[in-house]
């Protein structure tokens, strides 16, 4: 995707192979880009949210274990090291599953090499691979979408399609078209009128400050409204569907996205508008089939719920909300039962939000 015209993805080699991200906590007042260097940084960077969202977190974790298998050269226990630091990341975002995924397909990987210069070539050559498989399924999930849109746009004879969407499943949560917005680009880009409700998505305002910013760099039109607005939206005929994406999503359907998606898929079954996630098929958990039960919730500090970071006199700053002896509760995540699910949009395909729908799109993992 570009930004001010230019061409960028979210994680990326430079001429030096430096790992360079964008930090997203800067979005969207500045844009920054940062170096990671050691296993430690790349950590920092993903438990801290310079990352974020499922197939970014994915990607930069299988590039933290190239960096470990250069740090591992210098250590007494080079496996042990590479264990330490597979266990360092994976502590890092407990939900998503899409780390697991890349951190364990490398430790297997790395830990099977005849040298350790093969493992460093092993790491890299993966990480490069999961980096790309990103970008390719996440267009093939727009490829899929679109056609919900068009069926949309066709119904109301061209006027424009109204999406609600969460948090953000952006670009910027993957490395290049993102998964609940690939459709929206996409549409867009074949000259479909489309416009986007945008949550603000507290605490953390992922879809005011990285959404919002990055359809207004597409030209996509859009508009924020607070969390609480979507379901009067629906009520009131302004909302055509919802699409959103997903940190995990178990074998049976049930969905875990960003806190407060399940308000809203409550909403939308309310009001009869068809509610979509869009996923790579990397974010499928196939070992588990009870999301509510089975599916970590993180829980993260208090003080993103406490206080809240803006723009002021030209300087990025944080600022507290509540009174200075409050306490706060923030969960990251919550579960949508698939009951509540239209459809799971995938690189393979739509199908239903069941184990038998989900599982003929994706035989290999039947047992």
């Amino acid at each position: 995707m570009k930004i001010a015209g230019k061409s960028y993805h979210t994680i990326w080699l430079d001429d030096n192979d430096e790992i360079k991200i964008i930090d997203q906590r800067w979005l969207p007042h500045e844009f920054k880009v940062v170096a990671l260097h050691t296993v430690e940084e790349v950590a920092r960077a993903i438990k801290e949210m310079w990352v974020r969202g499922a197939p970014l977190i994915g990607v930069t974790a299988a590039y933290g274990m190239y960096l470990a298998t250069l740090e591992a050269q210098e250590k007494p226990n080079s496996a042990k090291y590479l264990q330490d630091s597979a266990r360092e990341l994976l502590e890092t975002r407990p939900t998503a599953v899409n780390l697991q995924w890349a951190v364990h397909q490398q430790l297997h990987a790395i830990l099977n090499a005849d040298s350790p210069e093969e493992s460093v070539k092993i790491a890299f050559d993966i990480a490069l691979r999961i980096k790309q498989e990103d970008i390719e399924v996440c267009r093939q999930i727009g490829e899929q979408g679109i056609s919900l849109i068009e069926q949309i746009s066709i119904a109301k004879s061209g006027d424009t399609v109204n999406i609600l969407t969460h948090c953000n499943a952006g670009w910027l949560a993957c490395v290049d078209w993102g998964t609940a917005t690939s459709p929206i680009y996409q549409a867009h880009d074949k000259g479909i009128k489309v416009h986007v409700w945008v949550d603000e998505t507290r605490p953390r305002n992922q879809g005011a400050r990285i959404t919002a910013w990055e359809l207004g760099q597409h030209g996509v039109p859009y508009t924020i409204i607070t969390d609480n607005t979507g379901g009067h939206l629906m009520q009131h005929g302004m909302v055509d569907m919802c699409i959103v994406g997903t940190d995990r999503t178990t074998r049976t359907g049930d969905v875990a996205n960003k806190i407060g998606t399940y308000l809203k898929a409550l909403a939308a079954k309310d009001n009869d508008v068809p509610f979509y996630v869009a996923l790579p098929s990397s974010t499928i958990d196939w070992e588990i089939a009870d999301g509510i039960k089975e599916i970590p919730i993180e829980v993260r500090g208090e003080e993103e719920v406490l206080s809240i970071y803006g723009k002021h006199e030209g300087v990025v700053k944080q600022v507290r909300l509540a009174p200075e002896n409050g306490k706060g509760l923030n969960y990251g995540f919550d579960v949508t039962p698939a009951r509540l699910v239209t459809g799971l949009v995938t690189e393979r395909g739509i199908c239903k939000a069941n184990e038998f729908d989900i599982k003929k799109l994706f035989p290999e993992h039947i047992k």
